[in-house]
């Protein structure tokens, strides 16, 4: 059995939660999420906690013990307090602005790369070329954070491109003349 599945999520207060027809939502101050429920689980919310428990105890629905407590974690963290990640652009020139829905962001190219966002993430571009994917949802903000990333990634000669904030690029050495 999953020993992450065995724990309860404690659900703080100002949380709702509601299970019905293998769909559970939870809402909270920063906007409402929903997931469906996998069949090979059970969920139950008991009071101040929500409780998943296997249907059947076959190897393969294992797996998804863990996994929908997990999700359904996230989906309160989020409710609650939110995601953050945070991506630095590493480059002369380079930059982001929002207006209105759409992030316009400036690598170099002949003309600016423009990208709208997930609905429920919110993107902040924050001093020295840092931008700020935040929202509710752990999967969007990372989603949104991935593509703007591989709009351009860094290039291992220079370290130019954009960047999560703690990663760390092993850089090449550049070519030699060969001449001694």
């Amino acid at each position: 059995m999953s020993r992450v599945g065995e724990m309860p999520v404690s659900v703080p207060a100002g949380v709702k939660v509601s299970i019905a027809a293998g769909m559970i939502e939870v809402s909270g101050k920063n906007g409402k999420l929903q997931r469906e429920v996998h069949p090979a689980v059970d969920v139950e919310h008991k009071g101040d906690e929500i409780v998943v428990q296997l249907r059947e105890k076959r190897k393969e629905h294992k797996r998804y013990h863990g996994l929908m407590r997990t999700l359904i974690n996230n989906m309160v963290v989020g409710v609650t307090a939110g995601f953050s990640k945070e991506l630095v652009m590493v480059g002369v020139g380079y930059g982001g602005t929002m207006k209105g829905m759409v992030f316009h962001l400036n690598f170099g190219f002949s003309d600016p790369v423009e990208y709208t966002p997930i609905e429920g993430v919110g993107i902040q571009t924050g001093k020295q070329n840092n931008i700020i994917v935040s929202g509710a949802n752990k999967e969007h903000v990372g989603q949104v954070a991935a593509i703007i990333r591989s709009f351009r990634k860094p290039e291992p000669y220079h370290g130019k491109g954009v960047r999560y904030k703690d990663e760390v690029i092993a850089t090449k050495v550049g070519k030699s003349s060969g001449k001694k």
